[in-house]
C-alpha cells in the first residue's frame, strides 16, 4: 500500500464509485478503500438476512419471505430517467455492458386523496381525470409550448425570456389552476418544494421536456428505467469499470485516517499502520465527519408485500409522488415499488419504499400518507438518516467530499453533485453529448 496515488477515493457508495470510474478513465492513478467488507455503502442492496441483521438484530426473518439471496433492497432506493444524466454518464463511460436494465411500470402522483397516472404529454393531458374540461385545454396549451420549446430557436420562445421570466409568471400565462401547478412541478419537472415557481422558468421547462422525452425512449408507462438485481449493481459496474483502467481497490480496511500536511492539504491516507500518499482525497461524508455540517435528515420506511400497490393499477414496478401542498408538508413525499420483475425479491413478493425529508423524530406518523397507499404489508422497517454537506474549501484541503443521498426517488440530484465534484477535481467537465442508443443494447423490454 505504501505507494503514492493522484487520487484516493474513501468508500464505495455510488457517487464515490461513479467518481472512481470517470478518473481512472482519464487516467489517473486512482487507490479505492472502504471501511466495509461490501460495495455501496450508503446506497448499498441487502439480501433478506442483511436486511434483518440491520433492523432486527439477532432475530431471523421468517421462512415465509423466501430465500434471502432472492431479495436484493435497495438502502437508497431510486429510478434512472431513460434520458438523464445518470444514463448518459453510464454511455459515456461504457458501464452499460456490466448492467442490465428494465423499463418501470407507472409514474403516479398524489392529488385530493387519490392516486393518478402523471399525464406527460398534451394527447394525455386531455385524458387525465387529474383535471375538467376547461384546464385540459389550458394544459394540453402549455405541454405544446413546452415540447415545441427550443433553447437555441427563438422562434419557439413565442417572445418569453425564461431566463428571466420565473415559473409563475409562464404558468400564470397559461392560466393553470394550482391543482394543475402542483402535478406538473412535483412529478414532471420533479421539484422537492415550491420555490421552483420563483425561480426562472428556464429550469422547469428543461426538466418537463426531459421527463417527456424520456417517457418516449421506451413507450412504457414511465420515464424510468431501474437496474435489474437493485442499485447495488451500479457501484460495482463503475468498481469494475475503474479497475479495467488500473484502478485499485481495497475492501475491510478498517479507520482510514487522512492524513494532512503542515499547510493543511491532504497528504495521504492511513489503515492498518500503512499509509498510502495521494495528492487529492475523494469520500462520502463519513470519512471527514470534521468537514461536513448536518443539513437535514431523510425518514424512510421499507415495506415487503406479497401484491403490488392496489392504487398503481397493478403496476410490478412504479413511482407515487405526493406533492407537499397535498400533505400540508414542507417538501414531497416519495413512494417507490419494485418487485421480483426486476429480480429484488422472489417471485411473488414486492419491495415497497416511502421517503421523505424528516420535519419530525417520528417516522411512523409522519410517513402515514404514503404508507397508507401500500396495502397491507408482510414487514414493515423503519429507518432514519441524517444528511450532510461539505463546509470545506477544495481549493485549500484538497478534499472532496460528497453530499448525502436525499429523499428524492431518482437520481438526477445525485448525478449533479457527481458532476460538479469531477469538475472541482479535474477542471474538466464530462461531455455528455451521447448516442443514447448505445444504451438500448443492455436493456431489456
Amino acid at each position: 500500500m505504501d505507494e503514492e496515488y493522484d487520487v484516493i477515493v474513501l468508500g464505495t457508495g455510488l457517487k464515490e464509485c461513479i467518481l472512481s470510474g470517470l478518473l481512472s478513465v482519464d487516467g489517473l492513478k486512482v487507490l479505492h478503500m472502504d471501511r466495509n467488507d461490501y460495495y455501496g455503502g450508503d446506497s448499498t442492496s441487502l439480501n433478506l438476512n442483511q436486511l434483518w441483521k440491520k433492523f432486527r438484530g439477532e432475530e431471523k426473518p421468517p421462512a415465509h419471505l423466501g430465500a434471502s439471496r432472492d431479495y436484493n433492497v435497495d438502502m437508497v432506493p431510486k429510478f434512472m430517467m431513460a434520458n438523464g444524466t445518470l444514463v448518459r454518464t453510464l454511455i459515456h463511460t461504457d458501464v452499460t455492458k456490466y448492467l442490465s436494465f428494465k423499463a418501470v411500470d407507472g409514474s403516479y402522483v398524489f392529488s385530493k386523496g387519490k392516486v393518478h397516472k402523471v399525464p406527460a404529454t398534451d394527447m394525455e393531458a386531455l385524458k387525465s381525470p387529474l383535471m375538467g374540461l376547461f384546464e385540459k385545454r389550458r394544459a394540453r396549451g402549455f405541454f405544446i409550448y413546452v415540447q415545441d420549446y427550443n433553447e437555441a430557436d427563438p422562434r419557439t420562445h413565442q417572445g418569453l425570456d425564461l431566463t428571466r421570466m420565473t415559473t409563475k409568471e409562464l404558468i400564470a400565462k397559461h392560466g393553470l389552476s394550482d391543482d394543475t401547478i402542483d402535478f406538473i412541478g412535483h412529478a414532471l419537472a420533479l421539484h422537492r418544494d415550491d420555490r421552483y415557481l420563483s425561480e426562472p422558468a428556464l429550469d422547469t421547462v428543461k426538466r418537463m421536456k426531459l421527463y417527456s422525452e424520456s417517457l418516449a425512449r421506451f413507450q412504457g408507462g414511465s420515464p424510468y428505467i431501474y437496474p435489474l438485481y437493485g442499485l447495488g449493481e451500479l457501484p460495482q459496474a463503475f468498481a469494475r469499470l475503474s479497475a479495467v483502467y488500473g484502478g485499485t481497490y481495497m475492501l475491510h480496511k478498517p479507520e482510514c485516517k487522512v492524513e494532512f500536511d503542515m499547510e493543511g492539504k491532504v497528504c495521504g491516507v492511513t489503515s492498518e499502520g500503512e499509509t498510502a500518499k495521494c495528492k487529492k482525497v475523494v469520500c462520502d461524508p463519513s470519512y471527514l465527519p470534521n468537514k461536513v455540517r448536518k443539513i437535514g435528515k431523510v425518514a424512510r420506511a421499507i415495506a415487503i408485500m406479497s401484491h403490488p400497490i392496489p392504487s398503481a393499477n397493478d403496476s410490478h414496478s412504479v413511482q407515487i409522488i405526493l406533492p407537499q401542498k397535498q400533505l400540508g408538508r414542507k417538501s414531497d413525499m416519495y413512494v417507490f415499488c419494485c418487485s421480483y420483475t426486476h429480480n429484488v425479491a422472489p417471485k411473488g413478493k414486492f419491495i415497497a419504499f416511502v421517503s421523505a425529508e424528516a420535519e419530525t423524530d417520528n417516522p411512523q406518523s409522519e410517513l402515514k400518507a404514503g404508507i397508507d397507499l401500500l396495502g397491507p404489508v408482510d414487514e414493515l422497517f423503519f429507518d432514519m438518516y441524517d444528511r450532510y454537506e461539505p463546509v470545506n474549501e477544495p481549493s485549500l484541503d484538497n478534499c472532496f467530499v460528497s453530499s448525502s443521498y436525499d429523499a428524492t426517488t431518482h437520481f438526477e440530484t445525485t448525478v449533479t453533485d457527481v458532476l460538479n465534484m469531477y469538475t472541482l477535481i479535474t477542471g474538466k467537465t464530462v461531455d455528455l453529448s451521447v448516442d443514447l442508443s448505445a444504451a438500448s443494447a443492455a436493456e431489456e423490454y
